[in-house]
């Protein structure tokens, strides 16, 4: 039976999720989820682990580039605490550079005709495919 994973691409207004597999190692966007002064929106999180079934959560960790705890750290730990609610195993992954990677990977795609416009869920979106990539190559 294939493991299926959700990743969380951790940020202050809106997290980007995505599923993945290890059958193909490969993942997909799903969306992002929104976040701000009322929280995490863990309504939607419980439709997409009702929707997926996913064996885990996978939530890229925040670092610097030597390594170190970032300023942002102590916040996507406290996520993580978060997510225990859902009874299923929780793993973070150095998500270093998973942005930029997303971002890079969504304008090669745009400038080959094979997007259109690309917003910031987008991006936050395709970050989280390369948290879940990263996660199952490993």
């Amino acid at each position: 039976m294939p493991d299926t994973i959700l990743a969380f691409d951790y940020g202050l207004r809106r997290i980007g999720v995505a599923v993945g597999q290890d059958v193909t190692a490969s993942a997909s966007p799903v969306g992002s989820i929104t976040n701000g002064d009322a929280g995490v929106d863990h309504d939607r999180i419980s439709q997409l682990i009702a929707e997926w079934q996913p064996s885990r959560l996978i939530v890229g960790m925040p670092l610097h580039a030597d390594g170190s705890p970032s300023e942002m750290t102590k916040t996507v730990d406290a996520f993580v605490a978060e997510l225990a609610q859902y009874e299923l195993p929780v793993e973070t992954i150095d998500e270093r550079f998973t942005s930029l990677e997303a971002e890079r990977t969504l304008k090669n795609a745009r400038r080959q005709g094979s997007r259109g416009r690309i917003t910031k869920a987008d991006i936050d979106a395709a970050a989280a495919v390369c948290i879940a990539e990263r996660y199952l190559a490993q």
